[in-house]
């Protein structure tokens, strides 16, 4: 019986292993999170801009940049945009 739950635990834990080494987890982790505002903007226009100029990041942080700046009721969208990569947030127009 011992050497049956010993082998089990060895089993588990080798999965596990193997599932982290091969970023299974990780690309799981992202897509709880993978997009900022889905639903987008259906009359959006330009309201201020966020982050560090250039902006590194891709189009979904500067999203998340615009919600912790503004609030989520104040963003629709958040984009890259530019040669100079600026992070603009975007509105819905009333």
């Amino acid at each position: 019986m011992a050497k049956n739950c010993s082998s089990v635990t060895f089993s588990v834990l080798l999965i596990v292993l193997l599932m982290a080494s091969t970023e299974i987890l990780k690309i799981e982790a992202m897509n709880v999170k993978a997009r900022c505002l889905p639903q987008g903007c259906k009359n959006p226009t330009f309201s201020e801009e966020c982050g560090l100029e250039p902006f590194t990041g891709t189009n979904n942080d500067c999203c998340h940049c615009c919600v912790a700046k503004y609030g989520r009721q104040a963003v629709c969208k958040g984009v890259v945009e530019g040669p100079d990569k600026h992070c603009h947030c975007y509105k819905e127009r009333v």
